[in-house]
């Protein structure tokens, strides 16, 4: 469906934002913070349209990354771009690479000269060299600052999200059921984290005041958590108290092949590959104060009260 053009004699429209990946995890939250906030969102979708979009009015257009005429009706008198479209697991390099990089080059070519643009990359983009993901998403960043001028781009590099609707951690708290948890970690590795609406909260807060470069966002604690704690703290708010048992991760490097190889036998991508346990080995995900975006206004909750609200959810949907 082909939106209808702005009205340039209506200076009371709100601002409108457009999203790409509006259907994902960070994507449906994103929406939820945009509404929230009193603007109009379009958003980009294959075919999967969410019963909430309904009730709110979002406007839907059809199509994909590999779409040219969908990518500019989506993002024709948009005041925002939000790209959060991409791949967290693919069944090889050029999967990645076609989708997150040559996917934000589409959209980021889309993109018309008064438009903020908001890239979601990663972490993982500080260490291209440990995984396809991560170069593909360093290669993204490359690509839209390629395309877009440096005043209107704002990257956005969040570390381990997670909240109502993830399933990747999800298995923090499935393992912090067990009498025995197994723990991928030294105690020196650190993990920065963040509550999905928080995330969608700092995000849409760059976007609204148009802060262009690089950040990273975190709760309160950018230093980041061992896996250890983060299996006590999902222990206990899952109402248990797990014992641990640490294994070093190096030890394992074996896993990723083996789940490489069940994803080649199924052709189904799978997370554990071997550029996931060399990220996992890596363990130096943590974050300095001036990588991460800060704003007062902005107050993440605890790593403990997100996890207890996350668990709350879980149960609720039936996934604990």
């Amino acid at each position: 469906m082909r939106p209808p053009p702005p009205d340039p004699d209506n200076t009371d429209t709100p601002p409108l934002v457009a999203i790409t990946g509006a259907g994902g995890f960070l994507g449906r939250h994103l929406v939820e913070a945009f509404r929230a906030r009193g603007w109009r969102v379009r958003a980009l979708a294959r075919s999967r349209r969410l019963p909430e979009w309904d009730e709110g009015g979002v406007e839907v257009v059809s199509g994909d990354l590999g779409d040219a005429p969908a990518l500019a009706d989506l993002v024709r008198g948009a005041d925002a771009v939000i790209h959060g479209a991409g791949l967290v697991k693919a069944l090889s390099r050029a999967e990645f690479f076609a989708i997150n990089r040559d996917g934000t080059t589409a959209v980021a070519s889309a993109t018309g000269p008064n438009s903020q643009f908001v890239l979601i990359s990663s972490l993982a983009a500080r260490e291209p060299h440990l995984s396809h993901y991560a170069a593909s998403k360093a290669a993204a960043e490359e690509a839209a600052h390629e395309l877009i001028p440096r005043e209107r781009l704002t990257v956005v590099r969040p570390p381990v999200i997670y909240g109502p609707h993830d399933r990747e951690t999800l298995i923090f708290f499935r393992m912090a059921r067990w009498p025995l948890a197994p723990v991928l970690g030294t105690g020196r590795e650190r993990f920065a984290m963040i509550e999905v609406s928080d995330a969608a909260a700092a995000i849409a807060t760059l976007t609204e005041r148009k802060v262009s470069g690089t950040y990273a966002l975190s709760d309160e604690r950018p230093e980041g958590y061992s896996m250890a704690e983060i299996v006590e703290i999902a222990s206990a708010a899952s109402g248990n108290q797990a014992r641990t048992l640490m294994i070093n991760p190096s030890r394992l490097s074996w896993a990723g092949y083996v789940g490489s190889s069940l994803s080649f036998l199924s052709r189904r991508a799978v997370m554990l590959s071997p550029g996931k346990m060399r990220e996992i080995v890596h363990g130096a995900w943590g974050l300095a104060q001036d990588e991460v975006f800060a704003d007062p206004s902005l107050h993440p909750v605890t790593l403990r009260e997100g996890f207890a609200r996350t668990a709350a959810w879980y149960r609720t949907a039936g996934w604990l």
